[in-house]
């Protein structure tokens, strides 16, 4: 019976700990779309080169993307898990999304050619588009891994899928 007693206690201990620093804006990526690590939420503008925090909107690459655990189950419309990303365009950036990678402003993105199967051997989104960014949308990608689900599958999203700029707090 202690050894239960003891084990329930360290168990809800670290369960009210998690709760409170959740509830504070600490978030874990273990991911390496970005660093792995711990992060902090906060309210920072949302400019290009920051880590930010967002649901995916519900649409069928996503579904899709879910289906196939490149993103988990979560509290997010279409019962996605949030994302972790770097905002890599704003506005009035020319995007181009192609077979040769991502380009903004005619740069090409380290890291960003799209892969064309996934390692079930499955058919990835061929996304293809180049245009001009509005006020309301950002590109989200990874600039560490060419395996990231990101911005090269789905293209732009909008600013309102964003729940804040994420900070590392400790990454290795």
């Amino acid at each position: 019976m202690k050894r239960f007693t003891v084990s329930f206690g360290v168990t809800m201990s670290v369960f009210i700990v998690s709760g409170l620093a959740y509830t504070v804006g600490v978030r874990l990526n273990t991911t390496p779309s970005i660093p792995v690590g711990v992060y902090r939420l906060t309210n920072e503008p949302l400019v290009k080169g920051v880590y930010v925090l967002f649901c995916p909107p519900p649409a069928a690459v996503f579904d899709m993307a879910k289906a196939r655990g490149y993103l988990g189950a979560g509290y997010c419309p279409g019962g996605y898990g949030q994302l972790m990303k770097k905002i890599l365009a704003v506005q009035d950036d020319v995007v181009s999304i192609g077979t040769d990678g991502v380009q903004v402003n005619g740069q090409l993105l380290p890291l960003s050619a799209p892969i064309k199967t996934d390692g079930g051997g499955r058919l990835l989104p061929d996304y293809k588009a180049s245009r001009v960014l509005d006020s309301a949308e950002v590109l989200l990608m990874s600039d560490s891994n060419i395996g990231s689900f990101d911005g090269r599958y789905f293209g732009p999203i909008q600013r309102s899928q964003i729940q804040g700029v994420i900070r590392p707090i400790f990454t290795w």
